[in-house]
């Protein structure tokens, strides 16, 4: 059996070149990604041209502008950013069957058993980078017999199988620390020096069962850790990997915890790291490029009358239903409207969906002009046929109440498209005897009626509770007259009672922490019918409590 390979593939310019291969008049030109960093902007994706001009990511914007006065930027879209990825992952499929996500621009594939269909390992990596070169895209792999290695590999390592500077790097340290750092590389005290070989310029590869030479001259942050535990690292002198290898794992873990030595574990193939494959989602959406802009609400009305019968064909099709929809409408200034609605029971029919639509289209500015639809089923359900059999007067009976369901969840649905869904709740018997827990709030549209009736307790509850008030009473298990509350007093006419409840033991409940509870039923002077209860306090002090009233 042959050893486990993986090969990370990195795409430092993702964001910057998704959006020149759309654009290609603007590759002469210095361009970058703009995205917020708090109350600024910054620059998070760059195209080589920026880059040779002396920019870098995470730079503030207006110190680009000041350094490169030709620059040229557009904001980021990170959903657009994420769903070009998840293309390239469909893409690596032909390299491999197991490809997954890594990072917001990064791909992993577990090669095991693939590379020589390919000619080998460096064919393959070229053969990538160059399929990647002909989309328009910057690719640099790592290869190892774990995920983190060819993780490191891939983003920490240059050409020519040299390590990439960081601001932390030992060589640009004084000279005598430098000295001192150089002494204790682990190859200089007779161990095996680092070995990978250069697939040309597209990344490196490390052979079977020498990740940690490979390794070895990497920076610590080639091992994922935070920032801050990279910093602590290297005003401690632990600056590259190697210089880990060789220091004590005890104190290591006391002071920068498990997740140092779980990282290095991880890389060095010590602990397992399991690639998991992007699974294929079943997209269910339908769009309509029109010859001319729009801007009417009739017209946008006819085209999504036909966009809701394609959808509710392929939905059918699939027996399917749609819970949540969205609608797109993109102007011709390249930017989009989207109105999204939900439904309260699964819809494969276009009138349970425009009704709701139709209710969202005053949202749609037009702007310019709007030359192209689409409608997209986000969430959707599988619809169950039912089929009702038996007598004449049940079937009339099942089908009348079927009616009133769909009315209800139809009138969820034009709720629902005002306020919300998550705002229409309704109440579920729990199965507590805990007077606070018997009824459970669940969101009304993925939920059904309580079956039956609703449950009654054996003794009668109060119309309002309420979180226990603390009363000031005797301490006496049974009320001596009257007692303090809310600042009156209140004398007590007739107390039923008690009724015991005990904590539920197998859940601990801050609440329920007085232990044992009596309540009562007290009527006071005034007419006024509270519940009442006294705790034994198994854990804190007992007394006296306030909790609900009766209607």
């Amino acid at each position: 059996m042959s050893a486990r390979r993986i090969l990370s593939v990195w795409f430092p310019r993702l964001g910057a070149e998704r959006l020149l291969r759309r654009t290609g008049d603007m590759g002469e030109l210095p361009f970058a990604v703009v995205g917020d960093a708090g109350q600024s902007q910054v620059l998070v994706s760059l195209s080589h041209r920026a880059e040779a001009a002396g920019l870098s990511p995470g730079q503030p914007l207006r110190d680009a502008r000041a350094l490169c006065a030709d620059l040229v930027t557009q904001p980021q879209d990170r959903p657009a950013e994420a769903a070009f990825l998840r293309g390239l992952c469909r893409w690596a499929g032909r390299f491999s069957p197991w490809v997954g996500l890594q990072g917001e621009a990064g791909l992993v594939l577990d090669i095991t058993g693939c590379t020589h269909l390919f000619g080998g390992e460096a064919a393959m990596m070229e053969g990538l980078a160059q399929g990647a070169a002909d989309l328009g895209l910057s690719a640099r792999c790592g290869l190892a017999d774990s995920v983190g290695a060819a993780w490191a590999l891939a983003r920490f390592t240059g050409e020519g199988g040299r390590a990439t500077r960081s601001g932390d790097a030992i060589d640009q340290e004084a000279r005598a620390t430098r000295s001192r750092a150089a002494r204790r590389r682990s190859w200089e005290r007779g161990g095996a020096a680092p070995v990978m070989r250069p697939a040309g310029a597209v990344g490196q590869i490390a052979p079977p069962g020498q990740m940690r030479g490979a390794l070895a001259p990497l920076p610590v942050a080639a091992l994922r850790l935070p920032q801050d535990m990279v910093q602590e690292l290297g005003r401690l002198g632990l600056r590259r990997i190697g210089d880990l290898s060789g220091q004590p794992r005890g104190p290591l873990a006391r002071r920068f915890g498990p997740e140092l030595l779980l990282r290095l574990d991880q890389a060095i193939g010590l602990v397992p790291e399991q690639v998991s494959p992007l699974t294929p989602t079943q997209a269910f959406a339908t769009r309509l490029s029109l010859p001319e802009p729009i801007g009417l609400q009739d017209d946008l009305r006819a085209g999504l009358d036909r966009l809701a019968d394609r959808l509710c064909a392929l939905l059918r099709a699939r027996g399917r239903g749609a819970r949540r929809v969205r609608f797109e409408a993109f102007r011709v200034d390249g930017t989009a409207e989207v109105v999204q609605i939900g439904l309260a029971r699964p819809a494969d029919t276009a009138q349970g969906i425009l009704s709701l639509l139709a209710m969202k289209l005053d949202e749609i500015e037009a702007g310019f002009g709007i030359d192209m639809l689409r409608l997209e089923a986000v969430e959707t359900e599988r619809i169950e046929a039912t089929q009702m059999a038996g007598h004449v007067t049940a079937l009339g009976a099942a089908e009348r109440r079927q009616s009133q369901a769909c009315a209800i969840e139809d009138l969820m649905g034009r709720l629902g498209a005002r306020i919300g869904l998550e705002a229409i709740t309704r109440r579920y018997p729990g199965s507590s005897h805990i007077p606070e827990k018997t009824a459970q709030v669940l969101a009304a549209a993925w939920s059904g009626p309580a079956p039956g009736s609703w449950p009654r307790p054996a003794i009668k509850r109060p119309l309002l509770i309420w979180r226990p008030e603390p009363v000031r009473a005797p301490d006496l298990p049974h009320l001596a007259g009257g007692f303090h509350w809310r600042g009156r007093s209140h004398e007590v006419v007739c107390a039923t009672g008690p009724e015991r409840i005990a904590p539920e033991w197998w859940l601990d409940d801050p609440d329920w922490r007085s232990g044992v509870r009596d309540y009562w039923q007290v009527i006071t002077a005034r007419g006024e019918a509270l519940w009442l209860y006294y705790a034994y306090g198994a854990a804190l002090s007992p007394g006296w409590f306030c909790q609900g009233r009766f209607a």
